[in-house]
């Protein structure tokens, strides 16, 4: 081995630097190799003789240095291994690299009569000279270009790497940065509306009954809750005035009678006479005038008898029509006061009830729907589970300017009397809508300074749009005006929402609405 060669083991094995005292396995290796160091851990060393630097063995060894020093660690004892530290054991890797530069320098001849291992060896045969190895620049060049496209095309990943995360966490960001919104699509309101309205349930017929007659209440026949029919007779009323004045009538008239029949006869002589010249013309002319005006008072009687034979027939009260009685507010021998002013007081109240008027008072808004024909239907509470049908079969045709309301009649048929006037009800109306309506849920309104809008995703953008009410639900209501149902409404809009603000449909709202 040349001197150059042992000067480059004798560098690797002090590692350039201060070491740790003891023996390194490259040192050891050399003493083998030179059959002057002592064994190792008792054995003998392996003699072998310096190899031709010529040869290709020799060569060999030079480039195959990290595995001389696995041999050498492999024939390093027990208790050497131990001592070597950590950074001993990493440095086989260190000293290939190392061999590797001091390959690449020229190889120094030894000086004459010194051998590859120092002068003229323990083994008595003489060292020879070596000539120096140099690797091709090709071989470098390549080697270096091998580095260079290695160390590029690791660089070149690293980049392009980083800058597909960096285009991956941008657009995330501005992923994230649009919001998600979840969208409802407006629902078609019902062709009839409903709508339902307080009303008073009142008889088809109510009458109070008064006395035609003064006198004293003779007898009453009827109570209240009486079911009556025409002509029934109710009370009789003691009248003794009248009758007394109904004899003098008839009195009269049979006076006046007597005075016609003569007036009449004396009126026929007259006549007879004047054809013989025997009276005078004026004298006929009398007696004819008398008795006409005798016809008239004769015929005036009559009408004063009829009149209070009229007010004789009152003294008995008859139902007017078929109902109930109502209300009876007289008793027997109490004075009666004919007429209805102040002081006379109703006797009986009586009310036809097998067909009902229900009055309802509609909205001004609904005015324009509440036609005659229109279907309704009553709810009263004691009887909840149960439907009363009616027909809404006219209207005041004017708005009450008080209530700004349209007063409008029901008919409702009552065969069984289950239904009782004076009663509250609730009317239900099933009105045709005259505009296009939709249903949203409460939680799309944004209420602005601007007034009620919504928002809607247009292109992928959110527009606000101004909206008009109808009726409240509860939980959703009536869009009269500003949607045509195609819309895609934002549900929860957030305060900050403006017009052309970029959004995102929610996945499960994309195709379609909520309702």
């Amino acid at each position: 081995m040349s001197s150059d060669e042992r000067q480059v083991r004798q560098s690797l094995v002090n590692g350039g630097g201060e070491r740790r005292p003891g023996p390194s396995k490259l040192a050891t290796h050399a003493r083998v190799q030179r059959g002057s160091a002592a064994p190792l851990c008792g054995k003998p060393p392996a003699f072998r003789p310096a190899p031709d630097p010529s040869s290709s063995s020799a060569q060999a060894e030079r480039l195959s240095l990290p595995a001389c020093a696995e041999e050498v660690l492999q024939d390093t004892c027990p208790s050497e291994r131990r001592s070597l530290s950590a950074q001993q054991a990493a440095e086989p890797q260190v000293i290939a690299a190392r061999i590797e530069r001091n390959l690449d320098k020229p190889e120094r001849r030894s000086p004459p009569g010194r051998t590859a291992f120092g002068p003229t060896g323990e083994n008595g045969r003489s060292g020879q000279e070596s000539p120096a190895a140099r690797p091709s620049k090709l071989h470098h060049v390549i080697i270096a270009v091998l580095c260079f496209t290695i160390v590029s095309i690791i660089i070149t990943c690293g980049i392009n790497s980083r800058a597909r995360i960096t285009s991956v966490v941008a657009a995330e960001t501005r992923e994230l940065a649009v919001p998600t919104v979840s969208v409802v699509q407006p629902s078609g309101g019902d062709p009839q509306e409903e709508i339902v309205l307080p009303g008073n349930i009142q008889a088809f017929t109510d009458a109070p009954i008064y006395a035609r007659t003064n006198g004293y209440l003779k007898r009453w026949y009827v109570d209240i809750g009486a079911r009556v029919k025409t002509g029934e007779l109710l009370a009789e009323i003691d009248t003794p005035e009248v009758d007394q004045q109904l004899q003098q009538a008839r009195a009269d008239l049979a006076t006046a009678e007597a005075n016609y029949q003569l007036a009449q006869t004396t009126a026929a002589r007259y006549q007879y006479l004047l054809q013989t010249d025997s009276v005078a013309k004026q004298d006929v002319d009398n007696a004819v005038s008398d008795a006409k005006a005798k016809k008239a008072m004769v015929d005036s009687a009559e009408y004063n008898v009829k009149r209070l034979e009229q007010l004789q027939s009152f003294e008995k009260i008859y139902a007017p029509f078929d109902g109930v009685i109502t209300a009876r507010n007289t008793d027997v021998g109490q004075l009666i006061d004919s007429g209805s002013s102040t002081p006379a007081k109703e006797l009986f109240h009586i009310a036809a009830i097998n067909k009902l008027r229900v009055y309802v008072s509609v909205p001004q808004t609904d005015s324009r729907s509440a036609l005659p024909g229109v279907e309704a239907g009553l709810t009263l509470a004691e009887f909840p589970q149960r439907h009363f049908k009616g027909t809404l079969v006219r209207n005041a045709d004017a708005i009450d300017p008080a209530s700004r309301t349209l007063l409008t009649e029901v008919d409702v048929n009552n065969p069984t009397g289950e239904l009782l006037p004076g009663a509250y009800t609730e009317v239900h109306l099933k009105l045709p809508s005259t505009v296009s309506t939709f249903v949203l849920p409460v939680n799309t309104f944004l209420f602005r300074s601007e007034g009620l809008q919504v928002g809607v995703v247009r292109e992928g953008k959110a527009e606000l749009l101004p909206i008009v009410l109808g009726k409240d639900f509860g939980t959703e209501a009536e869009v009269i005006s500003g949607l045509d149902g195609r819309e895609q409404v934002i549900m929860n809009p957030p305060d900050s929402l403006v017009s052309g603000e970029a959004v995102r449909i929610a996945r499960k709202d994309i195709g379609g609405g909520a309702r």
